[in-house]
């Protein structure tokens, strides 16, 4: 059995990587330009297809049968080559977008929900929300009736739910609005999956509002496309199951502590066995700066070095998959949170004062450790995910945090 992934430009793509998991079928990437479109779908050697940007609703006149979903959304997602040769066209991202809204645990039924874009995925999100019975459903648009220039009328929304790009790898940091804007929200979804955390979820997650990402709604459509594919059905449990998988696999590990506490050792050894690719902040500063930090300390003094540190964090926390090595003063700027919290789990190493080196260390040389320490502490704190003691063997401390990483 022969499916796949038909888009335009798919780049990197984790679609193959989830359905490896969910069927015994190739499932590879189907790059086609437009004028390839008609030939591949009337000819091409495939049994199932899921179908992205921009090729969604341009497959429709191809398929013989539509499923109720497609006809309402006018678009579709996944392709099934029926017995006759002809096309059967459904769409699952409805069932992966319910997947999202059943994560935060919030009763839609009889609550006002406004979706954020006007896309395809838009559509999508505002058909589960009225089959839900969603009392109000409301798209903000840039030019529309309601937009963000007039979002105080809609401040009693309690779903939110974007469907733009706002946010998005590489533009992550971006955000389609401030939750602070509506007191009465009870759930915020987003359908971007890279980063794991958006700029909007980020904020969810400080304000303690019930969130969820696209990447449980890929994975789940994916599930259910599997099955579309197969004929077989598959449990629910492996969504969730896979979707942890994945969500690790992806998850930056990101080293945090007092200069001189270990992260670069540890980050070295940590890397090698889960071999990933290993970062050291420190070394990207230097290359940035095209100089050593001391040198770049003494030069323009530790606010200039700061901006840099941030700038580069803001580069490296897109990453995904890697073990990143930070400054001892990362944490100092709250900017630096969300950059590294995107993509990443934080895990604060601690370590004796007693046994830190100051040797090349601007900051340790111009202040007490424990001065440096009693000011720093309350950030390592808010930082960390994870807290591990490394004063012990370096296989120790990367056997634990393995441990809480699992």
């Amino acid at each position: 059995m022969r499916c796949g992934l038909l888009g335009k430009t798919l780049g990197h793509s984790y679609s193959p990587q989830i359905h490896a998991q969910l069927g015994e079928y190739r499932y590879e990437l189907f790059e086609k330009q437009p004028e390839a479109l008609e030939n591949f779908l009337r000819h091409g050697d495939f049994d199932g297809l899921n179908v992205t940007i921009p090729y969604k609703k341009a497959v429709l006149p191809y398929c013989a049968v539509l499923s109720d979903a497609v006809k309402a959304i006018g678009s579709a997602n996944t392709l099934v080559r029926q017995p006759d040769g002809t096309l059967f066209a459904d769409n699952t991202d409805a069932f992966g977008f319910s997947c999202i809204a059943d994560e935060c645990g919030v009763d839609i039924s009889g609550k006002k929900a406004l979706v954020f874009g006007s896309g395809g995925a838009s559509v999508t999100a505002q058909y589960v929300l009225k089959t839900r019975g969603a009392r109000e459903v409301l798209v903000i648009s840039r030019s529309g009736e309601n937009n963000y220039e007039n979002l105080e009328k809609n401040a009693d929304a309690e779903i939110l739910v974007n469907t733009t790009p706002l946010g998005m790898y590489p533009n992550n940091g971006a955000s389609p609005v401030d939750l602070r804007r509506f007191p009465r929200c009870a759930a915020v979804l987003d359908v971007v999956y890279n980063p794991a955390r958006t700029a909007l979820l980020l904020q969810a997650e400080e304000l303690n509002i019930p969130h969820a990402g696209g990447l449980l709604m890929l994975v789940a459509q994916a599930k259910r496309s599997s099955e579309l594919f197969t004929g077989c059905a598959i449990a629910d449990a492996r969504i969730g199951e896979i979707y942890r998988t994945l969500a690790v696999q992806m998850q930056n590990i990101v080293l945090v502590g007092m200069p001189g506490c270990g992260k670069s050792s540890v980050g070295t050894q940590l890397a090698e066995k889960l071999n990933r690719p290993f970062v050291d902040a420190d070394a990207e500063i230097e290359k940035a700066a095209g100089m050593p930090i001391p040198e770049f300390f003494k030069l323009y003094g530790e606010p200039a070095f700061r901006d840099l540190e941030s700038r580069v964090l803001a580069e490296l926390g897109k990453r995904s998959g890697a073990v990143i090595a930070t400054g001892g003063g990362a944490v100092l700027r709250e900017e630096n949170y969300a950059a590294l919290h995107q993509n990443g789990a934080i895990v604060w190493l601690t370590r004796d004062l007693a046994r830190l080196p100051i040797d090349g260390r601007p900051v340790s040389q111009s202040t007490s450790l424990d001065a440096l320490y009693a000011a720093r502490k309350a950030r390592y704190e808010r930082f960390a995910d994870h807290t591990i003691d490394n004063n012990g063997a370096l296989d120790a401390t990367v056997r634990a945090i393995l441990e809480v990483l699992r």
